[in-house]
Parts: C-alpha cells; sequence; structure tokens
C-alpha cells in the first residue's frame, strides 16, 4: 500500500514538472520576486497578479519562470494551481501548511490539512530527503516575497496626462 501511495506522489509531482501550470511571465504584476536556491542552483522569477475591485487583496494567479529540478517546477505548479482565487490570508496558511509539510520528515499531517494543500500533500516523501526541501519550498518564498511587495508597493507616481506619452 506505501509503495502504491508513493507511486501515486511521484506521479503527480511528475505531471506537473512536465505540464508546468501557471509557467510563463506575465505584465501587469503587482509584485515580483527572483529566488535562488544556493545548495544546487534552482531558481524561479515568479509574479503575483491581483485582482481588480476587491475590498481585500486577492490573488488573480501567479506567474512564473524557473530552471531547476523536477520538485522544485512541480512545486511551482502546484502552487499556482491552489493560490488562483485566494485572498493574501489563505496564501499565507496554505504557505505555512505547505512549510508543516516539509518540517515533518515524511509524516503525513491532519486530514484537514492534507485536503488544503490538495496536490500539494504529494510532496509528503520530499520531506523525507533535507536536502530536497528547499527545492520544493523555493517557489512558496517567492510568492511570499512577491505578495510583500505587491501589498507595500508605493502607488504609482506618474500623472494619468504623462502615461498617454
Amino acid at each position: 500500500m506505501a509503495d502504491a501511495m508513493e507511486q501515486l506522489y511521484q506521479q503527480v509531482i511528475l505531471d506537473h514538472a512536465r505540464e508546468k501550470h501557471g509557467y510563463g511571465l506575465e505584465q501587469g504584476a503587482a509584485g515580483e520576486s527572483f529566488q535562488v536556491n544556493p545548495t544546487c542552483g534552482d531558481e524561479v522569477r515568479l509574479r503575483v497578479h491581483l485582482a481588480d475591485g476587491t475590498a481585500a487583496p486577492v490573488i488573480e494567479r501567479v506567474s512564473w519562470e524557473g530552471l531547476g529540478c523536477s520538485i522544485s517546477q512541480a512545486s511551482l505548479s502546484v502552487l499556482s494551481d491552489l493560490v488562483a482565487g485566494a485572498d493574501v490570508a489563505r496564501a499565507d496558511e496554505l504557505t505555512e501548511t505547505f512549510r508543516a509539510l516539509m518540517s515533518g520528515r515524511g509524516q503525513p499531517l491532519d486530514a484537514d490539512r492534507e485536503e488544503l494543500l490538495g496536490d500539494a500533500g504529494a510532496f509528503v516523501g520530499v520531506a523525507k530527503y533535507p536536502a530536497r526541501i528547499k527545492c520544493a519550498l523555493l517557489g512558496w518564498m517567492a510568492l511570499r516575497d512577491a505578495l510583500a511587495h505587491a501589498l507595500t508597493a508605493e502607488p504609482s507616481t506618474v500623472a494619468p496626462d504623462q502615461e498617454k506619452s
């Protein structure tokens, strides 16, 4: 049974690494972050796009490009699916839950937190290998940094009549 679950988890990671959701940087981002994992060289540039017309900031989508192992690329792909349409508090909750999964040394989370993570729960096996944890967390740290930039950015100082030129 454990082998079947491990194979399922590996398949989720491989599928997301091959077919990357949210891949390709898009214009009009509210915030951006570039992160590098110094231990292996994986890197990512992630942009967060916020929805217009919401009372509280809501992540419309993230776009990203990166180079690295299948774990880092799959983690970014899964992250893209999970945070699309989430408000900032929910995105923070997802980030902290994923961090908890990575610090669990391969032990699954409780059912509620597993359900919250969806496909990201497939990374439970990654937490058995300390060298790979930073690969899985790279995109999540980029998301947190990009959100910080988006939420603290100065309003545009360009006067409306100057934007047309």
